[in-house]
């Protein structure tokens, strides 16, 4: 089991909470819901598109028979803003163990054109159903205690790319990974943290959405800064997780042509595996 964390005040709940409130939607016909997109999980300007996928995961649970995503894939197609937006799901299967299905979301362009920004295909079903065997050789990330880690309030301003979403989270960063931002970055490629709501709401399978996209890009490590773009990002839930700090390990092996990978690994206060994602991201060189 990993070392205690630091206390801290709960005030957030799963259902009741900052991140329930800002992925909320609203059904305005069938299959077609509405959001306002909160300014509160931006980087920079652009909305975090982990903020975005649980958006619509919450939609196609509502949508679907089944509360639960065990596998979604999201392409960006443009980049979101905060304000109004609206989703259309569609049911491409119901079965008894597994439901699938698509959403879109949309906004409008200063000419008042509908945009899409985002597209998703999804396969959902119920994490407590599932058996109890694991059989597996993944390991838990090595992090240093909690204390021995760092967040954005620890640095001297503002990390490079930051901005209102990390106010939303408790990041405390491996140091290990934190060369980038002492002008020293390892070029290995990996970003390591213990993560959590800032108001202390315990991790869901929709918040794991949130936690495979939420750390600063493995590209600061290789020595390249400025925004990360993702270009596609598909998550697998593998179970509920258990209360307490999450633990996301992420690396990247490749960066050719201006794209690289990164793959995640989310662990629970269980030593347990609870999600995996890979992402494709675009890297703006030179």
């Amino acid at each position: 089991m990993p070392e205690a964390a630091t206390a801290q005040a709960v005030t957030g709940t799963i259902g009741d909470s900052e991140f329930d409130r800002d992925t909320a939607v609203t059904l305005r016909e069938p299959g077609v819901y509405g959001i306002d997109l909160s300014a509160g999980w931006t980087i920079i300007t652009a909305v975090n598109g982990g903020y975005l996928l649980a958006v619509l995961g919450r939609a196609l649970a509502d949508a679907l028979p089944h509360p639960d995503p065990f596998s979604i894939s999201a392409h960006y197609l443009t980049a979101s803003q905060p304000g109004p937006a609206v989703i259309r799901t569609d049911v491409v299967r119901t079965g008894r163990t597994l439901s699938t299905g698509q959403a879109s979301l949309f906004q409008y362009d200063d000419e008042g054109r509908e945009v899409e920004r985002i597209r998703v295909l999804a396969s959902y079903g119920d994490l407590d159903s599932l058996p109890d065997d694991v059989r597996t050789t993944a390991q838990p990330p090595a992090l240093p205690p909690m204390d021995r880690c760092f967040g954005p309030e620890d640095g001297p301003a503002p990390l490079p790319g930051s901005s209102a979403i990390t106010d939303r989270l408790m990041l405390k960063l491996d140091p290990a990974t934190l060369g980038w931002a002492l002008g020293a970055p390892s070029g290995k490629g990996e970003m390591r943290a213990w993560f959590g709501l800032a108001d202390g709401r315990d991790a869901d399978p929709l918040s794991l959405l949130l936690a495979v996209d939420a750390l600063p890009p493995t590209a600061f490590e290789l020595g390249i800064s400025g925004w990360v773009p993702t270009v596609e990002l598909t998550v697998h839930v593998r179970c509920r997780p258990a209360p307490g700090p999450l633990r996301v390990s992420i690396t990247t092996r490749n960066l050719a042509g201006g794209f690289l990978e990164e793959d995640a690994e989310v662990w629970d206060s269980r030593d347990r595996l609870v999600a995996q994602s890979r992402q494709l991201a675009r890297v703006r060189l030179g």
